[in-house]
């Protein structure tokens, strides 16, 4: 399975597990994500969720040509039914706190969504980019609202206009994550942390998140539908698709044609 999931004393994890393609993520693999999230959410054994990835890769982000075959539009389907939209509405709106333990690249979505949990912790080998300039893309799922929230402006432009990869400690001094720590310790203190929220009484904690996120709410949902149309209309554009064929023909894309 490229996800494995299991409950055990409170806690729903939720791990990466295809290795071999370096945890990239397919609609299937959306799709199991988003359907135990939702699941967890009416189960009162559920305290807590924990996303994980392996030791040496969080998650390379989109499977590339799964999501080209699965972006496309389909008549009489809204953008928002696509997997990869199901798991991120049921990440940001789950009601139950989430900690990620995060070792290894963390690409596109996979730094992406950390902004949507609550206690993020990196191993020392962690390694964050959101590369959508570089696709021809425009960011995705709220992080041109949440990442300058976190960040400030101008490290979030840094970041989402360059598209460059940056590595554990400026994550922690930006914002995106609570700790960092060495790699044999992260998963099993993002573990304990998660534990603790169990052994906590569930209303308190769910009461806590709800009032966080409460301000910002309308705003995440509005971000996301206006970078979701937008990002639909890019993925069609040409400088999408020499990105992507470059990126096939592991080639550097050549942008200087296009307006």
């Amino acid at each position: 399975m490229d996800i494995l999931t299991s409950k055990a004393d409170g806690i729903l994890t939720i791990e990466f597990n295809r290795p071999e393609r370096k945890n990239a993520i397919t609609a299937v693999m959306y799709q199991a994500m988003a359907d135990a999230i939702n699941e967890a959410e009416s189960d009162s054994a559920v305290r807590a969720i924990l996303l994980v990835g392996k030791p040496e890769i969080f998650t390379a982000g989109n499977d590339l040509p799964d999501f080209l075959q699965n972006s496309k539009p389909v008549e009489g389907v809204p953008p928002e039914a696509r997997p990869v939209f199901q798991f991120m509405r049921a990440l940001s709106g789950s009601s139950k706190p989430v900690v990620a333990a995060v070792s290894g690249a963390a690409v596109g979505i996979g730094t992406t969504m950390l902004m949507h949990c609550d206690l993020v912790y990196a191993a020392d080998n962690a390694k964050f980019s959101l590369p959508f300039s570089q696709l021809g893309l425009c960011p995705e799922f709220a992080s041109s609202l949440l990442l300058p929230q976190l960040a400030g402006y101008p490290r979030a432009a840094e970041k989402l206009l360059l598209g460059e990869a940056f590595l554990a400690q400026e994550a922690l001094e930006m914002g995106l994550v609570s700790k960092v720590l060495p790699l044999e310790e992260v998963r099993t203190f993002a573990e304990r942390q998660a534990a603790k929220l169990v052994a906590l009484p569930a209303a308190s904690v769910r009461a806590t998140k709800a009032l966080m996120k409460r301000a910002r709410t309308p705003a995440i949902n509005d971000a996301m539908g206006a970078e979701n149309k937008l990002f639909a209309a890019m993925l069609l554009a040409p400088e999408a698709r020499e990105a992507m064929t470059a990126f096939m023909e592991k080639r550097k894309p050549d942008f200087s044609k296009f307006a």
